[in-house]
């Protein structure tokens, strides 16, 4: 899928003061990674919070980030979980008519064998109405998709057509790229090992630090599938340290500190997670004014 191909970005939710979802915020959110440059926008996935939300709210952000798209933007929904049928049911009964694919992620908690993945991405696909992008992320579902869960899935799902790999293991992403068949694409869901992936043949990467310094970090990824290395790299170790830093008390509370100090949106997040500590804002904080200036 071409419009996968790139950068997207993994949206956070904006909350006022009160905890309130800010919609004037995620609107600046959205036009700011779509004038950035980034290639498609992914709605609740992980970093959106999506745990915290409401059922109310997560349709009201949706709403919200379809309306403010207007269609410019390919547009990717997390839906996922570690209830099989509750989420066979959702994908029986919504409207995905918005969407260009659902980003699913591997069971979490529950800890199921490789046949148990495939099982669970089995009954997936064969009730989705549009294409799967499957997500593994080990740090957060305490299971690792293997290659050859992940390689027989693409095999035998046609809708079955990219993968986040978040594994932060560049062997594992290797096996992918290079065991995938024809037309699959391996995307980075790690923004540090983004560049490599895509320079070994990955199609791009589902990004959070993108929404913060959406053009740099989407140029880099397209200086990558373009093969200009140097370039590349240049941006790479220019946010290198950013990205750690983001990342370095739990996501999306750094990225959150970005868009403060961007003065985008405020760095407010849901218990239990809580915002970046002093040291920590000011580091960030002092990053965003030189990258500024």
């Amino acid at each position: 899928m071409q419009s996968l191909i790139g950068t997207g970005v993994a949206l956070v939710t904006p909350f006022k003061k009160d905890f309130s979802v800010d919609i004037d915020a995620l609107q600046r959110i959205v036009n700011f990674s779509i004038d950035g440059g980034v290639e498609y926008l992914v709605v609740m996935g992980t970093t959106a919070e999506n745990a915290t939300l409401t059922q109310a709210e997560k349709e009201l952000v949706i709403k919200t980030v379809i309306d403010t798209n207007k269609g410019r933007l390919p547009l990717v929904l997390g839906v996922g979980g570690n209830n099989t049928m509750q989420i066979v049911e959702e994908l029986k009964t919504g409207d995905f008519s918005a969407f260009e694919a659902i980003l699913s992620v591997s069971p979490y908690y529950n800890k199921p064998t490789q046949e148990g993945i495939y099982q669970h991405f089995k009954a997936i696909a064969e009730a989705s109405p549009i294409p799967v992008i499957l997500y593994n992320v080990p740090g957060r579902t305490s299971s690792n998709m293997l290659p050859s869960t992940v390689i027989r899935l693409a095999n035998d799902f046609s809708n079955v057509v990219a993968i986040k790999e978040a594994a932060g293991d560049m062997a594992q992403a290797l096996q992918l790229i290079k065991n995938a068949p024809k037309d699959f694409l391996v995307i980075s869901g790690d923004d540090m090992i983004a560049l490599p992936i895509v320079l070994a043949g990955g199609a791009g990467v589902i990004s959070v630090i993108g929404q913060g310094f959406p053009k740099e970090f989407s140029e880099m990824i397209r200086l990558g599938l373009n093969r200009k290395v140097n370039e590349a790299f240049k941006t790479q170790y220019f946010l290198s340290d950013c990205i750690d830093m983001i990342f370095e008390q739990g996501n999306p509370a750094g990225i959150k500190q970005i868009f403060q100090a961007l003065g985008i949106a405020d760095n407010t997040v849901r218990l239990p997670l809580v915002t970046v500590d002093e040291s920590l804002a000011n580091r960030l904080n002092e990053f965003v004014k030189n990258s500024i200036n």
